[in-house]
């Protein structure tokens, strides 16, 4: 299973990938890595990848994912900072375990689906998924995050993450 992602840099649409270790599911708590000084978290949207694919264009793209979740991608901001001086790989500052907070998934055909999918991604979901595919084949299981275009926040120890959709609580977090 990959993770593949699309992060805000610089401007642009980054693509970055984790791995499978950074996910939390359910209402699990997310501790924060012990040497990040600052946690930094941004809105984002998973996308689960439902069939096999391979240069996919974006007009086919829709069928190639069967639902959608809520996400909380987490970032040391401290650490990829001094990643980017030094011109290391960011790994060190978003791939650590329990970086990507998952929600409840909703099927892509729910009301609820199009209220996330609506959301200012930086990326669609059809242009994520035609990069991706360009790069790598996609797999049933892989999962496709876009991050939204709201600027990252500092969270602290104990705050709470939540994400309610149509009233309902999809996606619940807590920092320790």
């Amino acid at each position: 299973m990959k993770i593949i992602g699309f992060v805000y840099n610089d401007g642009k649409p980054s693509m970055v990938l984790k791995g499978d270790s950074c996910m939390l599911n359910g209402r699990k708590p997310m501790f924060m890595p012990d040497d990040a000084t600052e946690l930094g978290v941004t809105a984002c949207v998973i996308l689960r990848v439902s069939r096999l694919g391979k240069g996919i264009a974006p007009r086919f793209a829709s069928r190639y994912y069967d639902a959608v979740a809520p996400g909380a991608d987490f970032t040391a901001v401290n650490l990829l900072r001094e990643a980017k001086a030094a011109g290391r790989p960011w790994a060190e500052a978003i791939d650590f375990d329990y970086s990507l907070a998952i929600g409840e998934w909703i099927n892509n055909d729910e009301r609820s689906a199009n209220e996330l999918l609506n959301d200012e991604l930086i990326i669609s979901p059809e242009e994520a998924i035609a990069q991706a595919s360009r790069l790598m084949t996609i797999r049933q299981g892989d999962l496709i995050y876009i991050q939204t275009n709201q600027a990252p926040r500092i969270v602290q120890k104990d705050e709470i993450i939540r994400v309610e959709i149509a009233g309902e609580e999809k996606l619940y977090c807590k920092i320790k």
